[in-house]
């Protein structure tokens, strides 16, 4: 377990498989990319594998690593029709609006550190309304990609926190190196398509099936209630 320094004053959310499913968006601006370039169509198994990849990853670990040189391309190709479909297709998972809000309530601070496009988070957020929920968004292109910390650094700063009173939560082994290289605790969910073990060479606090377990954290909810009955 990692050692906590509570309270917990933000809570930081990896956005694909952890708070929504978007992958319908994600195979369909991918395959659109590789009928315009002359490339067999992926699988849908295959493309749900690499969800949470950056832009740059997931060609070659579809194609393989000869197409590397096309990355430009098959970006501005996906961009062009995630445009289109990204936000219209992803949806919540069940229990998600209410959780943030639950802990929206307890005095938390959350934010985003994602893969994906700011303004594709910021569209799903809108339809959910949800945006004004969270204090602090920071997706693909903002900072460096992950496991670099850069980006869950700057969620950091921007909710004026410190790092050992933080949480980073997400589904796969990409952000937990993620949360380890930036000194922050690390909840794993299992909503996405990483198995439980694949985390067992992590310090993680907690392996919860989804986000809505984190209501049911005694070390989390017990302190921020003490906080919140104190106002």
């Amino acid at each position: 377990m990692n050692q906590l320094k509570l309270p917990i004053q933000t809570i930081i959310f990896d956005f694909d498989y952890t708070l929504v499913e978007s992958s319908l968006g994600t195979i369909d601006g991918v395959n659109f990319a590789f009928g315009k370039m002359g490339l067999p169509l992926a699988s849908d198994a295959a493309i749900r594998q690499t969800i949470g990849l950056s832009l740059p990853d997931i060609l070659p670990a579809l194609a393989g690593d000869a197409y590397t040189k096309y990355v430009d391309e098959f970006t501005r190709l996906f961009l062009q029709r995630a445009d289109e479909t990204m936000v219209e297709l992803a949806e919540f998972y069940v229990g998600v609006p209410e959780t943030v809000q639950a802990l929206r309530g307890l005095g938390l601070q959350l934010a985003i550190v994602s893969q994906k496009r700011r303004h594709y988070i910021q569209g799903i957020l809108a339809r959910g309304d949800l945006l004004e929920t969270f204090e602090a968004i920071v997706g693909g292109g903002d900072a460096a990609y992950k496991p670099n910390p850069e980006g869950l650094l700057a969620a950091v700063a921007q909710t004026d926190s410190v790092p050992r009173n933080c949480l980073y939560v997400g589904d796969s082994v990409t952000d937990a190196e993620t949360a380890r290289r930036a000194g922050i605790a690390f909840i794993a969910v299992l909503s996405g398509v990483t198995p439980r073990e694949a985390f067992d060479d992590y310090n993680v606090c907690a392996v919860l099936a989804d986000v809505s377990g984190l209501l049911d954290l005694e070390f989390l909810t017990s302190s921020l209630t003490r906080k919140s009955n104190a106002k």
